[in-house]
């Protein structure tokens, strides 16, 4: 597996390409992500978003629309897809697929799990693909989601940083910003973020 990465737009948004055996995922094409995308595929298969702020599905239509390849989008950030009022002058975008909290699907023989992680947005999620977790913006190397933003929840953020102190198994994570970190590293530090929130 191989793991291309690109900061995109104003707020350095992890954009995401893995390539597996000749086939490419896309996680998260935010602002300006589409000709870099486009010059690193040759056989995309899916576009991933982790979660519904627009930094990170900017390009959501534009790529489905080139490359003729189906959105994956959790559920509850759906509506955040066209929100005018969250971000003006958003392209929409609609979902093939709407994830409904963890659900695990295998796209063209690859497997993907979503792990529903609630609390910096109603949708948000990591995406488990091999060794590999696309953590978004719930964790970031020391750091998690801010939970001040329209539709955050704090008190489903505490659980949901429950939940991650709950993993067992220590696999790398790529944020939605920043560098990578992993899933134990990040543990150590949940019990300062539950009385931090």
């Amino acid at each position: 597996m191989e793991i291309l990465r690109e900061p995109m737009g104003p707020y350095q948004t992890n954009c995401y390409i893995v390539r597996i055996e000749g086939k490419e995922i896309i996680i998260d094409p935010g602002v300006g992500a589409v000709e870099w995308v486009l010059s690193h595929v040759t056989n995309p298969i899916a576009i991933l978003n982790t979660h519904g702020h627009f930094d990170h599905v900017w390009s959501n239509h534009e790529l489905q629309t080139k490359l003729n390849i189906p959105l994956y989008t959790p559920k509850g950030d759906v509506f955040l897809l066209k929100e005018s009022s969250w971000m003006p002058g958003l392209p929409p975008s609609t979902p093939d697929v709407e994830v409904d909290g963890d659900q695990s699907f295998e796209i063209e023989g690859i497997g993907v799990t979503f792990h529903h992680f609630p609390g910096h947005c109603p949708g948000c999620s990591m995406i488990e693909i091999g060794d590999a977790i696309f953590s978004g913006d719930f964790l970031f190397h020391n750091s998690i989601g801010r939970v001040d933003f329209p539709y955050s929840d704090p008190s489903a953020m505490k659980e949901s940083l429950k939940k991650f102190a709950r993993m067992e198994e220590d696999k790398t994570l790529y944020p939605g910003h920043g560098g990578t970190t992993s899933v134990h590293a990040e543990q150590r530090h949940i019990e300062y973020w539950l009385k931090a929130i």
